[in-house]
């Protein structure tokens, strides 16, 4: 071993912790004044490397050798590559169901079925269901979220209070499905049991849930005289006369949710229903394919080179409607791609952060003023928060505060379940209102839509960690437990 790999590690202060941080808020917010909506197709990802780049400079001061923070960030983005193959075959997903005239028939039906003034509301329970029974936000979205997009467009509807309801939903459901991996995470983390720990999140999940149907339902009322029956009537035609339309359609869609209800692991069962919806669209979709193949190598060539096209770069179609072009086009992995590159570039400054020590300076910091436990609680849901931010990644802002926290909960008497809800309060329902965190990327690249924008409508995802700081502090549904060696309880 070299000088250079000798040299002692020093213990990172609060300075070398804020730098970082420093650097990447006002890069981020470079990016977002300079480049608007267009701010994660690049400034971002630029962002987020030079605030790598800083954070590396600071390990490489205080005695990390290059070679280990080099590892640190590849085991940073080897944690996203699950998440990466999922999201690769989402696009060929989207894809495939576009031309197979599964989403369309969802977007018919929707049209014919939801009321105006019930549709946002309608929305987010609809999802709820969905995601409670598969366990999966992400497909959840991707499925029936992408649908609901289209059906608010056709009812004159606001999108980005949809996306806000179909986020709520989706992430109401999954958070108190036992199926769901983040779900399963958080008691594993603070040594809690699955079931006690769902119980337990109903007390703050359920609520907040009420609460968010109540806004949506009032919003909706109120947004309920601007559907025009004229242009719903357009869009059906449309749709009638591009696609076949018919229950049939959804086959596809059913499997996909049968196959996640039963189990299967996202990227098999997404795939499944990406291939089906190919298979469904030669089936069922010939006319369509045909005015859309070159058929100079033939028919059954023209078919298939389509298809495949669809994989990998989605589908399109005029209509001679350029709002419905915009709606009835999209997909594929190479969609997916900027998305890729921003979850990359997140999860390598999460990792340096993380290995320098820097993520583990701020909490230290943040324990020495929670001396209640609604201090402590409320520094547990914002160091997830800023976990999200900084980490970039939901499962980072679950383990990551779970393991630093942990001890702390058990010295002051908190039974684990405590800090098991308190980690999906903060973490999991925070991660999609960030654009870079894997999350938000992944809704921004199926739901079309600026996180910063649907934020502002995601009423679930806001109230719940606001109730959950009340509930600390006024001492609601905190359990406690009298080990051996536990710390007497602090007035709260």
């Amino acid at each position: 071993m070299n000088s250079i790999e000798e040299k002692p590690i020093k213990q990172a202060s609060f300075l070398d912790a804020l730098i970082p941080i420093t650097v990447l808020v006002c890069l981020l917010g470079a990016a977002v004044y300079l480049f608007g909506d267009n701010s994660s197709s690049g400034p971002n990802q630029i962002a987020l490397l030079f605030a790598t780049f800083t954070a590396a400079l600071i390990g490489l001061k205080n005695g990390y050798t290059w070679k280990k923070l080099e590892q640190a960030m590849i085991e940073g983005i080897t944690l996203s590559l699950g998440a990466i193959i999922i999201l690769l075959m989402v696009g060929a997903l989207i894809g495939t169901w576009l031309l197979s005239g599964t989403v369309p028939t969802l977007i018919y039906y929707g049209l014919q079925i939801i009321n105006p003034s019930w549709f946002y509301a309608a929305s987010c329970l609809i999802c709820g269901i969905v995601a409670m029974s598969i366990g999966s936000s992400w497909t959840t979205a991707a499925t029936i979220g992408v649908a609901l997009l289209g059906v608010a467009t056709g009812l004159g509807l606001e999108q980005v209070v949809t996306a806000g309801a179909v986020i709520s939903g989706a992430y109401f459901g999954d958070k108190l499905s036992p199926l769901s991996e983040t779900t399963n995470l958080a008691p594993a983390v603070a040594g809690a049991d699955l079931f006690d720990h769902i119980h337990h999140m109903l007390w703050t999940t359920v609520p907040s849930f009420i609460i968010a149907l109540i806004i949506f339902i009032f919003m909706g009322f109120n947004a309920g005289g601007s559907a025009e029956a004229g242009r719903i009537e357009e869009i059906v035609n449309l749709l009638e006369q591009n696609f076949n339309i018919g229950f049939e359609m959804l086959v596809p869609l059913v499997v996909l949710l049968f196959l996640a209800i039963r189990k299967m692991p996202a990227f098999p069962a997404i795939s499944i229903g990406a291939v089906l919806g190919a298979v469904w669209a030669m089936l069922f979709q010939s006319d369509l394919i045909s005015s859309q193949i070159d058929a100079s190598q033939g028919q059954i060539i023209g078919y298939f080179k389509l298809v495949w096209t669809t994989f990998f770069d989605g589908f399109s179609i005029d209509t001679g409607d350029e709002k419905m072009d915009s709606l009835l086009s999209g997909g594929g992995m190479a969609g997916m791609l900027t998305t890729t590159w921003l979850i990359m570039t997140a999860l390598m400054f999460g990792a340096i952060m993380e290995k320098t020590g820097l993520l583990d300076m701020f909490v230290k910091s943040i324990l020495k003023i929670a001396k209640s436990t609604g201090s402590l609680i409320t520094a547990t849901i914002a160091t997830c928060i800023g976990t999200n931010a900084v980490a970039a990644d939901q499962y980072i802002a679950i383990v990551v505060p779970g393991r630093m926290f942990k001890e702390e909960y058990e010295k002051r008497g908190l039974k684990p379940v405590n800090l098991s809800r308190t980690l999906e309060d903060g973490g999991t329902i925070t991660s999609p209102l960030i654009p870079w965190n894997t999350c938000g990327a992944y809704m921004q690249s199926v739901l079309l839509i600026n996180p910063f924008d649907y934020a502002l409508y995601a009423f679930f995802n806001l109230i719940n960690p606001l109730l959950a700081v009340i509930y600390a502090y006024l001492g609601i549904k905190i359990l406690r437990i009298t080990p051996k060696h536990a710390k007497p309880s602090t007035v709260e």
